[in-house]
């Protein structure tokens, strides 16, 4: 049972979507602890592999920030083939003793994959690309299914305007967004 008195971090929203031959990935910049905003403008997306890989991460920012490094680490070792240096990533994350107590959740897009890596093993493509992660993760999913169905905008724009609606809604998540993208294909 977790200590009633130490405060719960609490985590963001970041958002992927491929639309229109554009993978977008976006996040806020808010970082929370208990009841408190420490900060708004952290940068929860970034690029690495020399600007190919966008990564975006929800938790522990150190936790997702040792995740990330291992990320690119993997990638390395398996040159083109991000499928198959995330399962190695999320196997390691599950089986290994250290691993397995980091609380963060990564998404990795390139211009073929959108994937979802988890701690318990998982790596996730999504039939609709669209992943979100964090406490506002599905406000944002929702708001990207709606604009991609309803609307005629490109994927920056949704992941735009669904950060800023989940930022309306979870009060976990700022509207100081970092956005990336890259060409689809």
């Amino acid at each position: 049972m977790p200590n009633s008195r130490r405060p719960i971090a609490r985590s963001t929203t970041i958002l992927t979507v491929r639309h229109k031959g554009e993978v977008a990935v976006g996040g806020d910049g808010q970082v929370t602890y208990g009841e408190s905003i420490l900060k708004h403008d952290t940068k929860k997306v970034r690029r690495i592999l020399d600007g190919n890989v966008i990564v975006g991460f929800a938790g522990s920012t150190a936790d997702a920030f040792s995740l990330m490094e291992r990320f690119e680490a993997k990638a390395k070792d398996f040159p083109g083939n991000i499928p198959r240096a995330a399962t190695e990533l999320a196997r390691d994350w599950r089986t290994d003793r250290i691993l397995r107590k980091l609380e963060a959740l990564m998404i990795v897009a390139t211009p073929e994959h959108s994937l979802l890596i988890t701690g318990q093993g998982d790596v996730v493509s999504p039939q609709d690309h669209i992943i979100g992660i964090g406490s506002g993760g599905n406000y944002a999913v929702a708001a990207a299914r709606a604009l991609i169905r309803h609307a005629d905008l490109t994927a920056r724009e949704i992941v735009e305007y669904s950060l800023k609606i989940a930022s309306e809604i979870d009060i976990y998540t700022n509207d100081n967004l970092i956005i990336e993208q890259i060409p689809a294909r």
